[in-house]
């Protein structure tokens, strides 16, 4: 089948593997490079609760194939609605398929349908599939008996979250990707006031970072407590 793709994807900015923090799920990030590399498991399905960064991983791994000069797609399903499911159409010449929040196209046929056989005919050319949910692959909803099935197969895992002290590190390694330091002191005061899923403490390190560059003052505490009233969470 020719390639035929009714849009591109866009790679997002410092979603890499380099800008992961990895925490206990560093054999998750091996598996999935080798299976980008064509060293590991052609499906992969990866799930775990919302805001522990799948979609960063599955980012990742189009970032890792287009290293590799590998051709890649990425999808989020769980938009606002879904696309036509002619947008499957070609895509299983792709040497990386990456389907986030694939619980989204349960119950829909027209869904259902294409993407089984997607699935069929990307997996016949040995080419590689990550799919991400919030729920083990036996936990969706999926009315296509052979779909369901099929979704089981390969490598499934579970994205952990971090402990305490790891998500600590993470933002004190987030704030040096995105060019700041914080202190311990200043990421435990964070997570004891603003214990929000990782993605959300991303978008509110950016912002303390507009504020610090604003003043021209480091982020200690005494000027988080004065400056965070007028920080929009």
């Amino acid at each position: 089948m020719s390639i035929q793709l009714p849009l591109q994807f866009e790679f997002r900015v410092n979603q890499t593997f380099a800008d992961f923090f990895a925490g206990s799920n560093q054999e998750i990030i091996s598996h999935l490079q080798n299976s980008v590399s064509g060293n590991g498991e052609l499906q992969v399905f990866l799930w775990g609760q919302t805001g522990l960064g799948k979609t960063h991983l599955l980012q990742a791994c189009c970032h890792l194939a287009h290293s590799l000069h590998r051709s890649s797609f990425y999808l989020d399903l769980a938009s606002s609605h879904l696309p036509d499911a002619e947008i499957l159409t070609g895509l299983d010449g792709l040497d990386l398929v990456c389907f986030d929040n694939v619980e989204a196209i349960a119950g829909n046929t027209d869904w259902e349908m294409a993407f089984f056989h997607f699935f069929n005919q990307h997996r016949d050319s040995e080419h590689t599939l990550i799919i991400s949910a919030a729920c083990l692959p036996n936990e969706i909803d999926i009315k296509l008996p052979d779909l369901k099935t099929r979704l089981n197969w390969g490598l499934t895992l579970k994205l952990q979250p971090l402990i305490d002290n790891d998500r600590i590190t993470a933002l004190i390694f987030k704030a040096n990707q995105m060019g700041f330091e914080i202190s311990p002191q200043v990421g435990l005061f964070l997570l004891s006031h603003y214990d929000r899923d990782l993605s959300d403490l991303w978008q509110l390190l950016k912002q303390l970072d507009k504020a610090s560059l604003a003043a021209k003052r480091k982020l200690t505490i005494p000027f988080l407590k004065q400056i965070l009233d007028g920080v929009t969470l």
